[in-house]
């Protein structure tokens, strides 16, 4: 029989100025240098900044999926 496990969930925001998917790796490279544990992330938003016409920066707003320790 499984141990029972409870996870938490934190949030967090990356942004890179190549893409998405970056800011993704970006993210979850940050967020695990201080949570162990992690077990999933789940992207909540994306956006795009916005100068002269361009496309400057990409933007993800994450939700970290971490379980407690006992």
């Amino acid at each position: 029989m499984a141990a029972n496990r409870v996870a938490r969930v934190t949030e967090i925001i990356a942004a890179s100025p190549k893409s998405f998917e970056d800011a993704i790796q970006s993210g979850f490279k940050r967020a695990s240098k201080t949570l162990r544990g992690i077990t999933g992330l789940r992207v909540i938003e994306q956006r795009v900044a916005v100068e002269n016409n361009k496309v400057t920066e990409y933007r993800v707003r994450m939700e970290v999926i971490f379980l407690l320790e006992s």
